[in-house]
Protein backbone atom coordinates (compact mmCIF):
# COMPACT_ATOMS: atom_id res chain seq x y z
CA UNK A 1 0.00 0.00 0.00
CA UNK A 2 0.96 3.02 -1.06
CA UNK A 3 2.27 5.92 1.88
CA UNK A 4 1.28 9.30 0.84
CA UNK A 5 3.33 12.04 2.48
CA UNK A 6 1.93 14.76 4.19
CA UNK A 7 1.98 18.98 3.39
CA UNK A 8 2.00 21.15 6.79
CA UNK A 9 -0.60 23.95 6.34
CA UNK A 10 0.22 27.28 8.03
CA UNK A 11 -1.66 26.84 10.63
CA UNK A 12 0.21 23.43 10.93
CA UNK A 13 -2.39 21.21 10.39
CA UNK A 14 -1.24 18.10 8.05
CA UNK A 15 -3.22 17.22 4.97
CA UNK A 16 -1.88 14.40 2.78
CA UNK A 17 -0.76 15.30 -0.61
CA UNK A 18 -2.76 13.20 -2.16
CA UNK A 19 -6.19 12.71 -1.87
CA UNK A 20 -9.46 11.58 -3.53
CA UNK A 21 -12.22 13.80 -4.97
CA UNK A 22 -15.82 13.25 -5.63
CA UNK A 23 -16.76 15.82 -8.12
CA UNK A 24 -19.45 14.24 -10.37
CA UNK A 25 -19.45 11.10 -8.71
CA UNK A 26 -23.24 10.29 -8.07
CA UNK A 27 -24.59 10.09 -4.51
CA UNK A 28 -25.61 6.54 -5.12
CA UNK A 29 -21.96 5.76 -6.42
CA UNK A 30 -20.45 7.98 -3.88
CA UNK A 31 -20.14 5.43 -1.10
CA UNK A 32 -18.10 2.80 -3.20
CA UNK A 33 -16.45 4.33 -4.41
CA UNK A 34 -14.86 6.11 -1.53
CA UNK A 35 -14.80 2.80 0.04
CA UNK A 36 -12.72 1.38 -2.64
CA UNK A 37 -10.11 4.80 -2.33
CA UNK A 38 -10.12 4.20 1.25
CA UNK A 39 -9.30 0.37 1.32
CA UNK A 40 -6.98 1.20 -1.18
CA UNK A 41 -4.63 3.58 0.77
CA UNK A 42 -6.56 7.40 0.06
CA UNK A 43 -6.66 9.30 3.48
CA UNK A 44 -7.86 12.07 2.25
CA UNK A 45 -11.48 12.71 0.86
CA UNK A 46 -12.65 15.85 -0.85
CA UNK A 47 -16.47 17.08 -1.52
CA UNK A 48 -18.58 19.84 -1.67
CA UNK A 49 -22.19 20.80 -1.02
CA UNK A 50 -22.82 21.19 -4.37
CA UNK A 51 -22.08 17.50 -5.16
CA UNK A 52 -24.70 16.02 -3.32
CA UNK A 53 -23.23 13.51 -2.08
CA UNK A 54 -21.48 14.04 1.26
CA UNK A 55 -24.24 11.31 2.99
CA UNK A 56 -22.23 9.14 0.77
CA UNK A 57 -18.80 9.97 1.42
CA UNK A 58 -20.18 10.19 5.17
CA UNK A 59 -21.50 6.78 4.90
CA UNK A 60 -18.47 5.17 3.38
CA UNK A 61 -16.23 6.79 6.42
CA UNK A 62 -18.21 5.59 9.18
CA UNK A 63 -18.39 1.95 7.85
CA UNK A 64 -14.55 2.19 7.24
CA UNK A 65 -13.44 1.21 10.67
CA UNK A 66 -10.74 4.22 10.56
CA UNK A 67 -10.29 6.09 13.32
CA UNK A 68 -11.74 9.99 12.90
CA UNK A 69 -8.16 11.49 13.19
CA UNK A 70 -6.88 9.18 10.81
CA UNK A 71 -9.05 10.96 7.87
CA UNK A 72 -8.81 14.14 6.50
CA UNK A 73 -12.45 15.24 4.81
CA UNK A 74 -12.82 18.79 2.93
CA UNK A 75 -16.19 19.98 1.85
CA UNK A 76 -17.03 23.42 0.14
CA UNK A 77 -19.63 25.92 0.59
CA UNK A 78 -21.98 26.67 -2.39
CA UNK A 79 -22.95 30.10 -4.11
CA UNK A 80 -25.74 30.66 -2.71
CA UNK A 81 -25.24 30.11 1.11
CA UNK A 82 -22.34 32.73 0.87
CA UNK A 83 -22.49 35.27 4.13
CA UNK A 84 -22.34 35.39 7.55
CA UNK A 85 -25.17 33.94 8.96
CA UNK A 86 -25.76 31.77 5.98
CA UNK A 87 -22.68 30.14 5.70
CA UNK A 88 -22.70 28.91 8.95
CA UNK A 89 -26.00 27.53 8.50
CA UNK A 90 -24.96 25.44 5.16
CA UNK A 91 -21.89 24.20 7.39
CA UNK A 92 -24.17 23.06 10.02
CA UNK A 93 -25.56 21.37 7.09
CA UNK A 94 -23.12 19.54 5.45
CA UNK A 95 -21.98 18.28 8.93
CA UNK A 96 -25.21 16.80 9.38
CA UNK A 97 -24.89 15.29 6.23
CA UNK A 98 -21.37 13.79 6.26
CA UNK A 99 -22.54 12.76 9.98
CA UNK A 100 -19.32 13.90 11.55
CA UNK A 101 -18.48 16.65 14.48
CA UNK A 102 -15.72 18.38 12.70
CA UNK A 103 -14.42 19.18 9.11
CA UNK A 104 -10.69 18.89 8.30
CA UNK A 105 -10.42 21.87 5.70
CA UNK A 106 -13.93 24.23 4.74
CA UNK A 107 -13.26 25.98 1.41
CA UNK A 108 -15.32 28.82 -0.26
CA UNK A 109 -16.05 27.00 -3.57
CA UNK A 110 -15.88 30.48 -5.96
CA UNK A 111 -15.39 34.07 -5.23
CA UNK A 112 -18.36 35.00 -7.12
CA UNK A 113 -17.04 38.40 -7.13
CA UNK A 114 -20.14 39.90 -8.41
CA UNK A 115 -22.25 38.97 -5.28
CA UNK A 116 -19.33 40.48 -3.32
CA UNK A 117 -20.12 38.26 -0.29
CA UNK A 118 -16.59 36.27 0.20
CA UNK A 119 -15.44 38.67 2.88
CA UNK A 120 -18.17 38.35 5.20
CA UNK A 121 -18.45 34.93 4.36
CA UNK A 122 -14.45 34.50 5.59
CA UNK A 123 -15.89 36.10 8.77
CA UNK A 124 -17.57 32.81 9.17
CA UNK A 125 -15.19 30.46 8.79
CA UNK A 126 -13.03 32.69 10.96
CA UNK A 127 -15.66 31.72 13.64
CA UNK A 128 -16.01 28.01 12.81
CA UNK A 129 -12.46 27.71 12.84
CA UNK A 130 -11.71 29.42 16.34
CA UNK A 131 -15.01 27.74 17.80
CA UNK A 132 -12.90 24.30 16.79
CA UNK A 133 -15.54 23.20 14.29
CA UNK A 134 -12.44 22.79 11.06
CA UNK A 135 -9.54 22.02 11.55
CA UNK A 136 -8.38 25.16 8.42
CA UNK A 137 -10.05 26.96 6.27
CA UNK A 138 -9.26 27.82 2.73
CA UNK A 139 -10.63 28.97 -0.12
CA UNK A 140 -11.58 27.10 -3.84
CA UNK A 141 -11.04 29.43 -6.86
CA UNK A 142 -9.96 32.36 -5.76
CA UNK A 143 -7.54 34.80 -8.09
CA UNK A 144 -4.40 37.05 -6.79
CA UNK A 145 -6.49 39.91 -6.22
CA UNK A 146 -9.51 37.85 -4.31
CA UNK A 147 -6.85 36.29 -2.00
CA UNK A 148 -5.34 39.49 -1.45
CA UNK A 149 -8.45 41.25 -0.12
CA UNK A 150 -8.41 38.43 3.00
CA UNK A 151 -5.30 38.75 3.37
CA UNK A 152 -5.27 42.96 3.86
CA UNK A 153 -8.25 42.43 5.98
CA UNK A 154 -8.35 39.50 8.06
CA UNK A 155 -6.38 37.73 10.75
CA UNK A 156 -6.65 34.22 9.38
CA UNK A 157 -4.56 33.48 5.58
CA UNK A 158 -6.30 31.08 3.30
CA UNK A 159 -4.44 27.82 4.57
CA UNK A 160 -6.02 26.63 0.79
CA UNK A 161 -6.66 27.76 -2.50
CA UNK A 162 -7.99 24.63 -4.83
CA UNK A 163 -7.93 25.32 -8.21
CA UNK A 164 -7.70 23.79 -11.91
CA UNK A 165 -4.93 23.00 -12.57
CA UNK A 166 -2.81 20.21 -14.92
CA UNK A 167 -0.08 20.53 -17.49
CA UNK A 168 -2.28 22.29 -19.62
CA UNK A 169 -3.32 24.91 -17.09
CA UNK A 170 -0.31 25.67 -15.09
CA UNK A 171 -1.25 29.20 -13.00
CA UNK A 172 2.23 29.95 -12.45
CA UNK A 173 1.41 33.52 -11.66
CA UNK A 174 -1.32 31.89 -9.07
CA UNK A 175 1.13 29.29 -7.75
CA UNK A 176 3.67 32.15 -6.88
CA UNK A 177 1.67 34.63 -5.17
CA UNK A 178 0.74 31.33 -2.90
CA UNK A 179 4.05 30.25 -2.09
CA UNK A 180 4.91 33.94 -1.22
CA UNK A 181 1.81 33.95 1.46
CA UNK A 182 1.79 30.32 2.50
CA UNK A 183 -0.54 29.37 1.09
CA UNK A 184 -0.89 25.73 -0.07
CA UNK A 185 -1.98 25.18 -3.89
CA UNK A 186 -4.65 22.45 -4.26
CA UNK A 187 -5.26 20.95 -7.86
CA UNK A 188 -9.15 20.31 -8.76
CA UNK A 189 -9.14 18.35 -12.64
CA UNK A 190 -5.25 17.44 -12.26
CA UNK A 191 -5.89 15.10 -15.21
CA UNK A 192 -8.00 17.97 -17.13
CA UNK A 193 -10.67 15.04 -17.47
CA UNK A 194 -8.80 13.24 -19.26
CA UNK A 195 -7.93 15.26 -22.25
CA UNK A 196 -4.26 15.41 -21.93
CA UNK A 197 -4.14 11.90 -21.35
CA UNK A 198 -3.10 10.95 -25.41
CA UNK A 199 -0.89 13.82 -25.30
CA UNK A 200 2.18 12.38 -26.74
CA UNK A 201 4.69 13.88 -24.21
CA UNK A 202 3.32 12.59 -21.80
CA UNK A 203 2.24 8.92 -23.44
CA UNK A 204 5.93 8.82 -24.01
CA UNK A 205 7.42 9.31 -20.61
CA UNK A 206 4.61 7.07 -19.55
CA UNK A 207 5.93 4.03 -21.71
CA UNK A 208 9.60 5.01 -20.55
CA UNK A 209 8.54 4.57 -16.69
CA UNK A 210 6.19 1.54 -17.67
CA UNK A 211 3.68 3.79 -16.14
CA UNK A 212 -0.05 4.98 -16.95
CA UNK A 213 -0.21 8.50 -18.34
CA UNK A 214 -2.51 9.67 -15.52
CA UNK A 215 0.12 7.93 -12.87
CA UNK A 216 2.73 10.24 -14.91
CA UNK A 217 0.79 13.56 -14.62
CA UNK A 218 -0.15 12.99 -11.05
CA UNK A 219 3.78 12.41 -10.47
CA UNK A 220 4.46 15.81 -12.34
CA UNK A 221 1.93 17.17 -9.91
CA UNK A 222 3.00 16.01 -6.82
CA UNK A 223 7.35 17.15 -7.66
CA UNK A 224 5.87 20.58 -8.13
CA UNK A 225 4.68 20.80 -4.44
CA UNK A 226 0.89 20.55 -5.49
CA UNK A 227 -2.00 18.50 -3.84
CA UNK A 228 -3.62 16.09 -5.90
CA UNK A 229 -7.08 15.01 -5.29
CA UNK A 230 -7.83 12.52 -8.24
CA UNK A 231 -11.04 11.25 -9.28
CA UNK A 232 -12.18 7.54 -10.61
CA UNK A 233 -15.58 5.73 -9.75
CA UNK A 234 -13.44 2.71 -11.45
CA UNK A 235 -11.23 0.61 -8.91
CA UNK A 236 -8.45 -0.27 -10.96
CA UNK A 237 -7.82 3.33 -11.91
CA UNK A 238 -8.18 4.40 -8.19
CA UNK A 239 -6.12 1.98 -6.98
CA UNK A 240 -3.72 3.24 -9.86
CA UNK A 241 -3.81 6.64 -9.05
CA UNK A 242 -2.40 5.87 -5.51
CA UNK A 243 0.99 4.34 -6.74
CA UNK A 244 2.70 7.01 -7.68
CA UNK A 245 5.05 7.13 -4.58
CA UNK A 246 7.73 4.76 -5.80
CA UNK A 247 9.32 6.56 -8.92
CA UNK A 248 10.19 9.97 -9.59
CA UNK A 249 10.14 12.32 -13.24
CA UNK A 250 13.66 13.35 -13.98
CA UNK A 251 14.32 17.40 -14.40
CA UNK A 252 14.13 16.26 -18.36
CA UNK A 253 10.46 15.04 -18.15
CA UNK A 254 9.10 17.93 -16.04
CA UNK A 255 10.06 20.28 -18.40
CA UNK A 256 8.63 18.91 -21.13
CA UNK A 257 5.57 18.44 -19.30
CA UNK A 258 5.93 21.92 -18.06
CA UNK A 259 5.87 22.94 -21.98
CA UNK A 260 2.61 21.73 -22.38
CA UNK A 261 1.13 24.93 -20.65
CA UNK A 262 -1.45 26.66 -22.88
CA UNK A 263 -4.60 28.16 -20.60
CA UNK A 264 -6.34 25.63 -21.29
CA UNK A 265 -9.53 25.84 -18.74
CA UNK A 266 -11.71 22.90 -18.60
CA UNK A 267 -14.08 24.89 -16.05
CA UNK A 268 -15.26 28.23 -15.92
CA UNK A 269 -13.17 31.74 -15.58
CA UNK A 270 -13.31 32.38 -11.62
CA UNK A 271 -13.20 36.38 -12.43
CA UNK A 272 -16.41 35.87 -14.23
CA UNK A 273 -18.13 32.78 -12.71
CA UNK A 274 -21.13 34.56 -10.31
Amino acid sequence: MSSVPDITLNNGVTMPQLGFGVFQVPEEETEAAVTTALEAGYRSIDTAAVYGNEAGVGRAVAASGLRREELFVTTKLWNEQQGYDSALAAFDASLSRLGLDYVDLYLIHWPTPARDRYPDTWRAFEKLLADGRVRAIGVSNFQPAHLQRLIDHFGVVPAVNQIELHPGLQQKELREFHARHGIVTEAWSPLAQGALLTEETITRIAERHGRTPAQVVLRWHLQLGNVVIPKSVTPERIRQNIEVFDFALSDEDIDAITALDRGMRTGPDPDTFN
